[in-house]
């Protein structure tokens, strides 16, 4: 059976999770299963109304409970978030393993790694589970290491940021 392919969107430029989501549209729309799983962003998206309508085709997850920046948290809250967030690594690995969507994000996976929560053994294991499901991973630190389990990379740079940064 052929394997999905791996997509990394990573850099310091903003645009990389909304990247991310447009291929989950286009998936979507192609009549192909997507589940999303966001890490360190806080609320995230996970109040979308919009992305509640996209169900059965896009699935979003959330394991951390916090609402707050990771990085603000106590010591001992980030703690409580690690283990979350290792609940949605095994989450992750769960849905490869069963086939469930057809495209899986990892949005900001890549600071899991920066953050030493994860390491690329870890996460190399995971893409290891993947059979015919693609991949898109996030964050805004790429090393060589992780560099090399994709197939397509894509560095997003920004170079020039309006004061409105909603878009």
């Amino acid at each position: 059976m052929a394997k999905g392919l791996v997509y990394i969107y990573a850099g310091d430029g903003r645009g990389k999770s909304p990247a991310a989501l447009g291929r989950a549209l286009q998936a979507a729309m192609e009549g192909r299963n997507v589940v999303i799983i966001q890490f360190l962003k806080g609320k995230g998206l996970g109040d979308s109304d919009f992305l509640c309508r996209m169900e059965p085709e896009i699935k979003l997850f959330r394991f951390e409970k916090s609402d707050g920046n990771y990085e603000a948290l106590s010591e001992g809250k980030k703690q409580e978030e690690i283990i979350n967030i290792r609940n949605g690594m095994n989450f992750a690995k769960k849905v490869l393993a069963t086939g469930e969507c057809d495209l899986l994000i990892l949005d900001e996976v890549l600071g899991l790694v920066e953050k030493e929560i994860i390491s690329v053994d870890d996460l190399k294991n995971m893409l290891e589970c993947r059979e015919d499901t693609s991949i898109i991973l996030t964050g805004i630190k790429l090393d060589d290491e992780i560099c090399c389990l994709a197939d397509e990379v894509s560095k997003i740079d920004t170079v020039k940021c309006a004061v409105d940064t909603r878009a």
